[in-house]
């Protein structure tokens, strides 16, 4: 019965989102990392998008205007990660905020001799446990080349289901979470090596900060750079593949 009114509530705020034709085309043609789903697959991409811009609550910082458009983005980058693992992996919360480009986040710490350091944490986007996901906008895309905060921060939603942050998301019943966890351990302490020992890396460097970071990149290469992932890490590509029940590379 709550599944059933969940799913009526779904489909009437669904109703209030209108795209044309001519709105999708343009929101995809700026995601050339779509290009691996086929045309039922795109459908369903769209039609998730829409159950997830009616379903969050949108907030725009700063003098941003939040535009149709942006919203397309921010929606079909945050649903590809779900397409086949359902919307329902995004409950829980309800809150996006875009910032107009990078933002700052105060922070506070307390040393091992008691002492408050409190300092501004310049960030593209951050996801809260249980709270919103912040993201950064650019109008240029290229001002962030290789880097998907969109799908990063999602990421990191997921690895936020099962409480822990610590890049072991919630794994379906046919993955087994020692696999996982072998596949992951190895490419990170061999990606903090290489970071350590001054190689160029292949990954965004940010991922060498700690296991959740290091899930969350390798999410945006799955995606994005798919070829180089499989490249560099294939045991973390087949679990990511079987996970995200997707095949980037065709």
């Amino acid at each position: 019965m709550i599944r059933a009114l969940r799913e009526w509530r779904r489909q009437r705020a669904i109703e209030r989102i209108q795209v044309s034709e001519a709105q999708w085309v343009a929101a995809e043609a700026d995601l050339p990392f779509l290009g691996h789903l086929d045309a039922s697959d795109r459908q369903r991409l769209r039609a998730t998008t829409r159950a997830f811009i009616a379903e969050k609550e949108w907030t725009s910082a700063g003098d941003l205007r939040l535009t149709p458009a942006i919203q397309l983005s921010i929606g079909l980058q945050a649903c590809l990660p779900v397409l086949n693992l359902g919307l329902d992996h995004y409950r829980g919360w309800v809150g996006i905020v875009v910032y107009p480009g990078d933002f700052v986040i105060p922070r506070s710490i307390i040393d091992e001799d008691g002492v408050v350091h409190e300092y501004d944490d310049p960030v593209l986007g951050e996801a809260w446990e249980g709270g919103p996901v912040l993201v950064a906008w650019f109008e240029d895309g290229e001002e962030i080349d290789g880097v998907n905060v969109v799908i990063h921060e999602f990421a990191h939603k997921l690895d936020m289901e099962n409480g822990a942050i610590d890049g072991i998301p919630r794994l379906p019943d046919d993955m087994t979470r020692s696999t996982w966890i072998d596949a992951f351990t190895n490419a990170f302490e061999d990606f903090q090596h290489r970071i350590d020992a001054g190689e160029d890396p292949l990954l965004d460097p940010y991922a060498a900060t700690d296991a959740a970071e290091f899930f969350a990149v390798t999410s945006e290469a799955f995606f994005q750079a798919p070829r180089l992932l499989r490249h560099a890490y294939p045991a973390v590509y087949a679990q990511l593949k079987r996970f995200y029940r997707q095949e980037p590379l065709g």
